[in-house]
């Protein structure tokens, strides 16, 4: 009896009330700034930063729960947005990027030293995104860029580690913040791609 009390208790605070969903949101939502004009983003090494600067507020910011994006020590998201690739260009020690993976959709350029990454390029001209540059703004020190509007790839995290117990939770702490949760992009964003694949057959 004793032993059915403990794992029963056991059961109800093996998962954490509150998860670090990322350091951007977890203490609520900083709003986007009228007329921001972009910034520079900066890897995390002490010395020799690769910079990337940005001449445009992003769009479509939002909360990423898959296994390819870069995310911040201990957040089980990652934070990403898009800029047009026009408003793109890497101003410092651009020879410390290397691709992560090459076959991949989205080329993740990533500082070789720290690992961060700086920026995500697609080759692809038939791809629905293509001519966006995939960005983490968090990497900058300016305020006022695109507040995140959504989480995406939710059920993604429990590939990445996360206990299928907690989702319960942290859907609920994701529509708290105002973020709905999506195990997809968000539906602007699928029916953008399927516009994009109507009007290419």
């Amino acid at each position: 009896m004793f032993n059915k009390i403990v794992n029963k208790y056991k059961n109800l605070f093996s998962s954490s009330s509150i998860i670090r969903i990322h350091p951007d949101v977890d203490n609520g939502i900083t709003p986007s700034s009228n007329n921001f004009s972009g910034g520079v983003l900066k890897c995390h090494c002490h010395k020799n930063k690769v910079t990337v600067r940005i001449t445009a507020q992003t769009a479509h910011n939002h909360v990423c729960g898959c296994s390819k994006c870069w995310k911040p020590e201990g957040a089980t998201f990652s934070q990403v947005a898009v800029v047009s690739r026009n408003n793109l260009t890497v101003s410092s020690n651009n020879s410390k990027l290397h691709v992560i993976d090459e076959n991949a959709a989205i080329k993740r350029f990533a500082c070789q030293k720290c690992g961060v990454h700086m920026y995500g390029r697609i080759d692809n001209k038939e791809h629905p995104f293509f001519g966006l540059d995939f960005v983490h703004t968090e990497l900058s020190t300016e305020s006022g860029w695109a507040a995140p509007e959504f989480a995406a790839f939710v059920s993604s995290i429990i590939e990445t580690g996360t206990d299928p117990k907690d989702m319960d939770i942290i859907r609920k702490q994701l529509n708290d913040l105002g973020l709905e949760p999506y195990d997809c992009l968000s539906p602007a964003l699928m029916d953008a791609i399927a516009t994009h694949i109507s009007n290419s057959k």
